[in-house]
């Protein structure tokens, strides 16, 4: 198995030993991105509807890297740090993704001063 790993400066660089973004067998496994603003002194805004629109603009950042878009995906992971926002959440979540919608697993976890993270799997167009 051949493995590519991408980076771009148009999200969070990694605060660790792992990639933005790695592509293997056809599908493209982004890291799990918090709302930091790269563009902004990695910034983070106070509402989880802001900060879920920041995560996904730097998932959309990685896959834009790889030549994919968020219409590629097939799967996201969520955490949240509170289950209770998950209306306000969803709301700016349906803003980033068209039907059919990529499968969805959201959790509650306990998160680093943020409110929400994602990751996402998408797959390459015609799996080369």
């Amino acid at each position: 198995m051949t493995k590519k790993a991408f980076h771009t400066t148009n999200a969070p660089q990694p605060a660790g030993p792992y990639s933005q973004a790695v592509e293997a067998n056809g599908f493209v496994y982004t890291a799990g991105f918090g709302p930091q603003d790269a563009a902004n002194d990695n910034a983070v805004a106070d509402s989880v509807g802001e900060q879920t629109r920041q995560v996904l603009r730097n998932v959309r950042a990685a896959l834009t890297e790889c030549g994919l878009t968020l219409d590629d995906c097939v799967k996201t992971t969520v955490h949240l740090a509170d289950l209770a926002d998950f209306a306000e959440f969803n709301e700016a979540y349906k803003e980033f993704f068209t039907e059919p919608y990529p499968v969805r697993t959201t959790v509650g976890s306990q998160l680093a001063n943020i409110l929400v993270e994602i990751d996402a799997v998408a797959a390459i167009p015609g799996g080369k």
